[in-house]
């Protein structure tokens, strides 16, 4: 019996140290973007078997996505970071403008990735700033931090925006983009005139918690070990990222808006954002929306929100 105890305990270590080698291999893919050229990407169909084995066992690899152009005039900026990142960002102006919206996109995005929003918000008469986060689109850098550091990327756009002599700023932000937002009020005391958080993740682990259910994995351990390893890898404690908490700094009024059918943010996380939220706020659902462009979408029930939020 103690030699069968010992060989079940050796299979057991050897099973944890195998798992938590390929959950290492997956965080770092999950926070890391390479830039275009430097790998190749196949699609799934044109994989052999060892390719798909390989994704499987180590993770995928993620391209920085190409900007589309806009089709209204634009100034590109460039924002840089702390750690000398040059950060590219699109500015849109219109005549008589009512005030700035700086847009924020998603994890793994782009930009141009919320073009259709920023044109909505120029029809209500306000110039817009689309900001690349690092890592992604036409920024520097190859690592996301999923918010922790791109907060800092929230506070340059809105520093800018205040140098350019602008009074009315309104933050605008889907997924990352919304959570990012709520860190860098959090940090930053950073303080736009109103703030609009389209489907924010709760907390880091529940951000991963939702990445594992869509790629049918059971959510324990693996959120637990990936948000461990991928806060590891990237030098913070993931643990401690939570919007839900960031959201009680926020002292102007705020629109948040989800989809019934986000298979990824879940109305308890944000129930939890909207009961923390202290000021003046409004909780919109979006009925026949997944995690996706509610804009798009809905595009004339999102209009009619926002216009209405933003007056």
């Amino acid at each position: 019996m103690k030699r069968i105890a010992n060989s079940l305990l050796k299979i057991f270590f050897l099973f944890f140290i195998i798992l938590n080698f390929v959950v290492i291999c997956h965080a770092y893919k999950f926070t890391h973007y390479y830039n275009v050229g430097e790998v190749k990407i196949k699609l799934q169909k044109d994989k052999s078997s060892w390719e798909k084995t390989k994704d499987l066992l180590l993770g995928f690899n993620a391209v920085k996505q190409t900007n589309s152009i806009p089709d209204s005039n634009y100034k590109t900026i460039y924002l840089t970071t702390k750690d000398n990142l040059k950060l590219e960002a699109w500015l849109m102006q219109v005549q008589n403008s009512m005030g700035t919206v700086a847009l924020f996109h998603g994890h793994g995005s782009k930009k141009s990735a919320v073009l259709t929003e920023a044109y909505s918000f120029q029809k209500m008469g306000y110039n817009t700033l689309l900001v690349d986060f690092r890592a992604h689109g036409n920024s520097e850098g190859n690592t996301c931090t999923i918010g922790y550091k791109e907060a800092e990327d929230v506070k340059l756009a809105y520093n800018y925006l205040q140098q350019q002599g602008e009074k009315n700023i309104v933050l605008w932000g889907i997924s990352l983009g919304a959570a990012t937002i709520t860190k860098a009020v959090n940090d930053y005391g950073i303080a736009p005139q109103k703030i609009i958080l389209e489907m924010p993740f709760g907390s880091l682990p529940d951000a991963v918690a939702g990445r594992v259910s869509i790629m049918g994995l059971p959510k324990e351990p693996i959120t637990t070990m990936l948000t461990f390893w991928g806060g590891i890898e990237n030098g913070f404690w993931a643990f401690s990222l939570k919007p839900t908490e960031y959201v009680k700094k926020i002292k102007c009024p705020v629109l948040l808006q989800h989809g019934s059918k986000d298979p990824r943010v879940t109305e308890t996380e944000t129930k939890e954002i909207f009961d923390n939220i202290s000021t003046n706020k409004k909780w919109v659902e979006y009925t026949e929306s997944a995690h996706q462009s509610l804009c798009t979408n809905e595009h004339t029930k999102w209009v009619t929100e926002v216009s209405s939020f933003l007056k």
